[in-house]
């Protein structure tokens, strides 16, 4: 099995700032599943860091992520239907691309954890091969 990581959680871990970021980084230090990082949070998640930070930490953590044995999992012409369908279907809560991508994936590869700061957005969601995710940080 896998778990899949949200924009928020990959934010916390590099932001020594952020008010997540022990929690994050040492639930995820502590994981034993396959961590799965969708290729479609990196331009959001590296676009928080180069603006609220700098270029280089931007630049540390593409360094991290191509060091990690964490896999990146690309965005299939397969998902882009479920993709539309979640964004459709979760307008009202303005449920984005990058989060509709992580559910997508989630159900695809049958991850049952997602790892989020987004609990709101998340909670809400319905995913199609479990009645709903388990959330971390729930347990952070």
């Amino acid at each position: 099995m896998a778990v899949v990581v949200d924009t928020s959680v990959l934010y916390a871990l590099v932001d020594a700032a952020d008010a997540w970021h022990g929690r994050a980084a040492a639930a995820l230090a502590q994981e034993v599943e396959a961590v799965i990082v969708p290729q479609a949070t990196l331009p959001e998640v590296c676009y928080l860091i180069g603006s609220r930070m700098n270029a280089h930490r931007e630049a540390d953590f593409v360094r991290l992520l191509a060091e990690s044995e964490w896999r990146l999992e690309p965005l299939t012409d397969a998902d882009l239907p479920r993709v539309a369908a979640l964004m459709h279907e979760y307008a009202d809560a303005r449920i984005g691309f990058v989060d509709a991508c992580v559910v997508a994936i989630a159900e695809r590869i049958g991850a049952v954890r997602v790892y989020t700061l987004d609990v709101r957005h998340f909670g809400m969601i319905r995913p199609a091969h479990v009645d709903r995710f388990e959330l971390k940080p729930g347990s952070l």
